[in-house]
């Protein structure tokens, strides 16, 4: 087990679990809710968080970000069960994936971000996690909006 499974990645875990406790509470109809503008709907905001996490995934395996990848599956951003089995999956992979780290390569290797912008393993998934704290930032006006009804973490850590 590598350092980041051991000493960090169960705190990491808390912070994917807001997006759980987020599909707890929304409904089919509610994936079709923008509050407007250029906004997109509830449901698009959800599927491009996961094409994130797509990203951060094979960032650790190839030590290359790149986020060109986008799931075309039909009825995604329309469903939550869709949504939340997809999650799931992305989840445990992401775990998997840096479980497969060495310690050496976190202390040795880099992730290239692009641009002349190289970090280290450890530091690649705390800027995914603050992607996941803004894609909270958004997905807390929607719900705001729509007068949903939040968890205590939620309450506590977003709001």
């Amino acid at each position: 087990m590598n350092s980041i499974i051991s000493e960090h990645y169960s705190l990491f875990e808390l912070y994917q679990a807001l997006r759980e406790q987020l599909m707890e509470i929304l409904s089919d109809s509610d994936l079709s809710y923008s509050p407007g503008g250029n906004n997109p709907p509830l449901g698009e905001l959800c599927r491009e968080i996961g094409e994130i996490e797509t990203s951060y995934i094979q960032s650790f395996r190839n030590f290359k970000q790149e986020f060109n990848y986008r799931n075309s599956e039909p009825g995604l951003t329309s469903s939550v069960s869709s949504l939340r089995e997809w999650f799931e999956e992305l989840d445990s992979e992401l775990k998997s994936t840096i479980s497969d780290l060495s310690d050496e390569d976190l202390r040795s290797r880099l992730i290239d971000r692009g641009n002349d912008f190289q970090v280290s393993p450890r530091i690649q998934l705390e800027i995914y996690k603050e992607a996941l704290l803004i894609f909270y930032g958004k997905s807390y006006v929607y719900l705001k909006a729509m007068g949903k009804e939040l968890s205590q973490q939620w309450q506590d850590w977003i709001a």
